[in-house]
């Protein structure tokens, strides 16, 4: 370790890595020199999951930055690119659905969104479950007649003429064929915006003054769909419960824990109702008091949220550094943000509500978790005793391969970390020197390539990248028999790692696992978790391989009017057709017209055209 006094004494972010130079931990301090120097005591007086943390670490690395927020959001990020295995992480990182209005679209659409957040798009939400969205969305267009088709099926109306069956049945405006001008449309979306985030009071009052005036003129059948329009809208607002004053927006976080994980139950009130809920569980890999825990909690909340930042944030217990946090809280939203624990009234009801529904939500896991965490160690010690390994397979990773008649060769190469995939760790291969139908061949490729990067690999530097390989396997699992055994063992004799790694192959007959030095197989108990487990690989293996395989097929079969234009790539491409309606308009389009979108260069539209026009005499260049 660096000298104390050669710490900078500022703020910053600090990175412990591990011999390989993995980064196992990522922390934050206002002064580095004083945090990191408490790292470094007698080991008794340590955290156990310190202690860990400290016996594996190599090295330290810190960045310094300007100020605590910086600090906060550098950590945040780092913990994001390389996800230590000592820091706080999610483990149930369900995708919950949320109702998302395109709003930077020229006619906005209302559609349901999992996932990562876009740019543009204003999102509303979480709910539980997408029928919930689809169900409130049915309601609210009956009085926000909004689109909700994709853009090709907006364009292709536009090109006919004529809406579709949404128009017809009042569930949607028409903005397709003029049937709503921008301005009006534009008004339909704020409204609908508005009442999502709880603003429910000017529609109403709206629709009720619109319904009184058409039954004064005698219009009657006006004034009942309004009647109707009225009735869906309270429906919906019934749905979103009245839990504060109407003009609050609070968060309310309620935490549930156990010495390995806690759940957290988040409650999004806007206007002094319920908008939405989320709820996750956090492993606690590294030693947090309540106060620390909820530091996590509001950096796992608030650094990347689509929902808008409130104006008031009630926890459980405040964070040691609160001024940091309400300072960040307050430069996203633009306005002072509180973050608060309630100790009595309304406020602390609401506390108390999130916290017995994460109460909840933590005993449900646990029970799920606990059956989980038997079956996979069970699997896993039951393989080590079946194969004679000298430990228990924590990573393995398993190969096939995939073609046609020799044609568009492909490898795959899935992971198993701790008896579950880890889909990030996945890689195809294209097989690139292997002619004809050669089942070795091709897997003796794969694997030099694979095994070849486990003493090559750059380790992670200043760049911050983290390795493509991260940990050698302590298992390889191969698709076939005896002879792909054969080929797997004449590749760790080559690269030198016979006895570094472990080989195995799972034959689809009979499902014998074969093992080097042994001329019979292993046949492993079918009912055993072992034999599931090698199942599950290699069936994940062979799905893999194929799906890449057909991807390929495809896209030599199918080869696009677009493909092979120098200086047209797949970017371009979706921007040209779609700007211009389709591929049909594109081969209509003349030399003018494509040379006229700005951000096509002139050498690439003479291109386009050439290819789409290849008879088309050039025009003879004009006399001097």
């Amino acid at each position: 370790m660096e000298r104390p006094e050669a710490i900078p004494d500022a703020p910053g972010s600090y990175q412990f890595k591990d011999a390989e130079g993995r980064i196992i931990y990522v922390g934050k301090a206002r002064s580095l020199r004083s945090r990191l120097s408490s790292y470094f005591q007698q080991p008794a007086q340590l955290h156990p999951r310190t202690l860990q943390m400290m016996e594996r670490a190599a090295s330290v690395e810190w960045i310094q930055v300007r100020s605590d927020v910086e600090a906060l959001m550098l950590e945040y990020n780092l913990i994001k690119a390389h996800r230590p295995r000592f820091n706080v992480r999610l483990v149930d990182d369900k995708s919950y659905p949320y109702l998302a209005v395109t709003v930077e679209e020229q006619w906005p659409r209302a559609t349901v969104m999992r996932g990562a957040k876009r740019k543009g798009t204003r999102y509303f939400g979480p709910y539980a479950h997408a029928w919930a969205i689809r169900e409130t969305l049915d309601l609210l267009l009956r009085s926000f007649p909004i689109r909700t088709c994709s853009d090709a099926k907006m364009r292709r109306h536009e090109r006919l003429g004529r809406p579709c069956l949404l128009h017809h049945i009042e569930r949607c405006s028409g903005p397709c064929v003029g049937a709503i001008g921008a301005a009006g449309y534009r008004a339909l979306v704020e409204e609908l915006m508005g009442f999502l985030d709880g603003d429910t009071g000017p529609v109403v009052s709206r629709l009720e003054e619109q319904m009184r005036r058409a039954s004064d003129a005698l219009e009657y059948e006006r004034a009942a769909r309004l009647r109707d329009q009225l009735a869906s809208v309270r429906l919906a607002s019934e749905r979103q419960e009245m839990v504060a004053d109407s003009g609050e927006d609070i968060d309310v976080v309620g935490v549930a824990e156990n010495e390995l994980e806690a759940a957290v139950q988040v409650l999004h009130v806007r206007r002094g109702r319920v908008v939405g809920r989320q709820g996750f569980v956090l492993e606690k890999v590294e030693p947090l008091e309540p106060a620390g825990l909820v530091a996590r909690i509001l950096e796992q909340q608030y650094l990347e949220t689509p929902l808008g930042y409130p104006r008031e944030v009630l926890v459980p217990a405040l964070p040691e550094e609160l001024a940091t946090y309400e300072a960040f809280l307050a430069e996203r939203r633009g306005g002072r943000v509180a973050v608060r624990v309630p100790l009595r009234g309304r406020r602390r009801a609401l506390l108390d509500v999130a916290r017995a529904n994460a109460a909840e939500q933590l005993q449900r896991h646990a029970m799920r978790r606990a059956s989980d965490l038997s079956t996979r160690a069970t699997a896993l010690d039951e393989l080590q005793a079946h194969l004679g390994l000298p430990d228990a397979p924590l990573r393995i990773e398993c190969y096939d391969m995939s073609h046609l008649q020799g044609t568009d060769y492909v490898g795959s190469m899935v992971v198993m970390e701790d008896g579950l995939p880890k889909r990030s760790d996945y890689r195809r291969f294209k097989v690139t020197a292997v002619q004809g139908n050669d089942d070795y061949g091709a897997m003796h490729e794969v694997l030099t390539r694979r095994l070849k990067r486990l003493d090559e690999e750059p380790k992670p530097g200043a760049e911050g990248r983290p390795t493509r390989f991260a940990y050698p396997p302590q298992l390889l699992l191969i698709d076939g028999g005896k002879g792909q055994l054969n080929v797997g063992v004449q590749v760790l004799d080559e690269l030198g790692l016979t006895g570094r790694v472990e080989l195995a192959a799972l034959a689809k007959q009979f499902e014998e696992v074969f093992r080097p030095g042994r001329e019979e197989p292993l046949r492993i108990p079918r009912d055993s978790a072992a034999i599931y487990l090698l199942q599950q690989l290699r069936d994940e293996a062979h799905r893999f391989a194929i799906t890449y395989h057909r991807e390929l097929r495809r896209r030599r079969t199918h080869k696009g009017a677009l493909d092979g234009i120098a200086g047209l790539g797949p970017a371009r491409q979706r921007r040209l057709v779609a700007e211009l309606g389709g591929v049909g308009q594109v081969r209509t389009a003349s030399i003018a017209q494509l040379e006229a979108l700005a951000w096509l260069p002139d050498v690439v539209a003479g291109a386009v055209y050439a290819h789409l026009h290849p008879t088309t005499a050039q025009p003879a260049p004009a006399p001097a």
